[in-house]
C-alpha cells in the first residue's frame, strides 16, 4: 500500500500529478491512500508525521515501508519504481534529472521566497522589503528566461515529451500571478502552462485538496486562509519553535 501524506501547496501539487500522470500512462494500479495534511492545524509537527518526514514538510510518501521525503525526490523514485515515458530509464534520464534538480534549487527557493515578501510577510516594515523584493523578482525572471530558452520550439521542458522535469517545475510557475512575477513576456512559457493545464492527469493532481471549481481560481476565503497559513509559516518564531 501506498500512502501519500501532502497538502496544496506547489510541492504538494508535484506528487499528486505525478501520481494522476502514472495512473493515465497506466504505469500505476495499485490503490493508494491520501491524507491531507492541515498545514494552518500545525498536523505538520504533530509526531505521527515527524515520524515519516523529520524535516516536517510536506509531501511524504510511504511505499512499501519506506518513507520518502523531498518532492523532486519522490518524482524520481515513482519514475523509477513505475517506469514510464515521465522518466526515461536508460542513458535519457540524464536529459531529464538535472532539470529537476534545477527546480529545486532554483525556482522553487526563488518563487517561494518572492511569495513569502509579496504576500506573507505582512509583518515586515515595507522599507525592509525592498531589497529582497527586487532580489528575488529580477531572480525569478531570469530564471523564467532560462526556461524560454530550454523550451525554445519543443512543447515540453525536455523536448517532444512531458516528463517529471515538467512536474516539477508547472506548480511554481503556474503561481505566477499570486508570486506576482511578471511572465507574460514569454509568450512561450506561457503557452507552456497551459499546455500542461490542459492533461487530465495534471487535473486531476491539482484537485487533491481542492475543490473543483476552484482549481485555477480560490475563492476570497480560501486565498484569506492561505495567506494566513502562509504568514504563520514565514513568522521566525515558528520556526524556532518547531525545532525545539
Amino acid at each position: 500500500m501506498m500512502e501519500l501524506w501532502t497538502s496544496p501547496t506547489p510541492n504538494g501539487w508535484k506528487v499528486s500529478i505525478m501520481l494522476e500522470e502514472l495512473i493515465e500512462a497506466g504505469a500505476l494500479t495499485d490503490e493508494f491512500e491520501v491524507r491531507m495534511i492541515d498545514l494552518m492545524k500545525g498536523e505538520q509537527f504533530g509526531d505521527d508525521f515527524v515520524e515519516r518526514n523529520p524535516n516536517q514538510k510536506i509531501p511524504t510518501l510511504r511505499h512499501n515501508g519506506r518513507d520518502l521525503i523531498e518532492s523532486c525526490s519522490i518524482l524520481q523514485y515513482l519514475g523509477e519504481t513505475f517506469p514510464s515515458d515521465l522518466l526515461p530509464l536508460d542513458e535519457r534520464k540524464w536529459d531529464v534529472i538535472p532539470w529537476v534538480y534545477w527546480q529545486a534549487a532554483n525556482v522553487g527557493p526563488v518563487f517561494g521566497n518572492k511569495l513569502s515578501y509579496t504576500r506573507y510577510m505582512n509583518d515586515v516594515p515595507d522599507e525592509q522589503k525592498v531589497h529582497p523584493l527586487e532580489r528575488f523578482n529580477t531572480e525569478a525572471l531570469r530564471l523564467v528566461s532560462v526556461l524560454d530558452r530550454k523550451l525554445g520550439d519543443n512543447p515540453w521542458v525536455c523536448g517532444n515529451g512531458f516528463t517529471i522535469a515538467d512536474i516539477a517545475l508547472y506548480p511554481w510557475i503556474r503561481g505566477w500571478k499570486w508570486s506576482k512575477v511578471n511572465i507574460t513576456t514569454k509568450p512561450r512559457v506561457m503557452e507552456w502552462v497551459d499546455r500542461v493545464r490542459a492533461r487530465p492527469g495534471v487535473e486531476r493532481g491539482l484537485a487533491y485538496g481542492v475543490p473543483k471549481d476552484e482549481i485555477d481560481q480560490w475563492s476570497e476565503e480560501r486565498k484569506a486562509r492561505t495567506a494566513k497559513s502562509g504568514a504563520n509559516m514565514a513568522s521566525n518564531e515558528n520556526v524556532k519553535d518547531s525545532i525545539l
